[in-house]
């Protein structure tokens, strides 16, 4: 990236984050998204991100909330769980929405980066997470049987060495 765009950048945050634009993550949190995902701010879109197994579909909006197309875009998704990365590509399905398919699990530590590069704009990147853990309603039945709490030992040797 040369100094001019990381400049612009800057500059673009700083005229972003005056208190009546500022659309922190705290903020999307107590929004609800159009379709219940996650949104998140990057340059001048909003991206939301509705991620189920194996699959992603990304939203793009302007901060107007108006249908952005992604006609003729490109995307990709990072999916990290732990360790693990999986590359998902994203292709424009019409309108607005971004779609990809990976083999990959969610879990409740999973951070998924999309990165957009739409025409005639400069490449985005935008970090989900946590997931949030709205899941199903029918699979809440396995909620508290995975609790790892005190299952931590912690053993404290202190021998002096002489």
């Amino acid at each position: 990236m040369n100094k001019t765009i990381g400049g612009m950048i800057v500059v673009l945050i700083l005229a972003v984050s005056s208190p009546v634009l500022a659309h922190t993550d705290e903020f999307f949190e107590s929004v609800e998204a159009p379709h219940g995902g996650q949104l998140r701010m990057t340059g001048p879109f909003h991206l939301e991100l509705v991620a189920k197994e194996g699959d992603l579909t990304v939203y793009v909006t302007d901060h107007a909330d108006t249908k952005i197309s992604v006609d003729g875009g490109l995307a990709k998704a990072t999916v990290e769980t732990g360790q693990t990365r999986t590359q998902v590509h994203l292709h424009p399905v019409g309108d607005n929405v971004l779609k990809g398919s990976g083999i990959f699990s969610l879990m409740p530590n999973t951070v998924v980066i999309v990165f957009m590069k739409l025409p005639n704009h400069d490449a985005y990147s935008a970090r989900f997470m946590p997931l949030k853990p709205k899941a199903d309603p029918s699979e809440k039945s396995q909620e508290g049987t995975s609790k790892t709490d005190g299952a931590e030992h912690h053993h404290h040797h202190h021998q002096p060495k002489h």
